[in-house]
């Protein structure tokens, strides 16, 4: 992250981005936050700060915890602890493993070639990027970006059980970028599961932000 990049710009970049991977519609902004209808069985809204400061997390996490339909909040902050605090004292149950938002200048990113008899192919829908590798007719493994004003946002980068610890998560990875790439991307910003911090920051990823995800309690 530059010293001209905020932590409240990358956050708007990357939900921009993982919003057109997901199909969702654009979000309202109020309160500090972006306030995102997903409609899924877990979680009908997600409420993503623009800030972290004390303030702004307990007004939007006393929403959520008010909330009759399911809502989660999410943090993007250089100072969890604090942030865990403030969730839980207004009524949220923060999440016991963290995520991470993670950042990459994209010219000199890793690429692999899959052995044989793995393949890798990738298509592009608009602003939508899919890779798969393939062994035969079977799905290896696979995933998705967007590519919204230079930026690529990866999303969903998976690895099916049987076919784990071969460098396939790499060979996804690679391709999606050099695909973004010539869409005009040129830095990539992600959400990292904590298995998945270990394969972006062998890719050459920076950690940003450590991302807080609270529960209604």
């Amino acid at each position: 992250m530059t010293t001209q990049t905020t932590l409240t710009d990358l956050v708007r970049r990357w939900e921009r981005g993982w919003r057109e991977c997901r199909g969702w519609a654009t979000p309202e902004e109020a309160r500090g936050g972006l306030h995102s209808v997903q409609d899924q069985a877990t979680r009908y809204r997600e409420i993503i700060a623009l800030h972290d400061d004390d303030a702004t997390v307990r007004t939007l996490a006393e929403e959520a915890a008010a909330a009759t339909r399911t809502t989660w909040v999410t943090v993007a902050t250089t100072r969890p602890e604090e942030v865990e605090h403030a969730l839980h004292a207004a009524g949220m149950r923060p999440r016991a493993t963290h995520e991470y938002l993670m950042t990459r200048a994209l010219a000199d990113h890793p690429t692999r070639t899959p052995a044989e008899p793995y393949r890798v192919t990738t298509t592009a829908t608009g602003a939508l990027l899919k890779a798969e590798v393939r062994h035969g007719d079977a799905l290896a493994a696979g995933g998705q970006a967007s590519v919204v004003d230079g930026h690529a946002v990866p999303d969903r980068i998976e690895t099916q059980p049987d076919h784990r610890r071969r460098g396939l998560g790499t060979v996804v990875m690679g391709a999606l970028i050099t695909e973004a790439a010539s869409h005009g991307a040129h830095t990539g910003i992600l959400v990292a599961s904590p298995e998945g911090r270990s394969l972006y920051t062998s890719l050459g990823w920076s950690l940003a932000a450590t991302v807080v995800i609270a529960t209604q309690g």
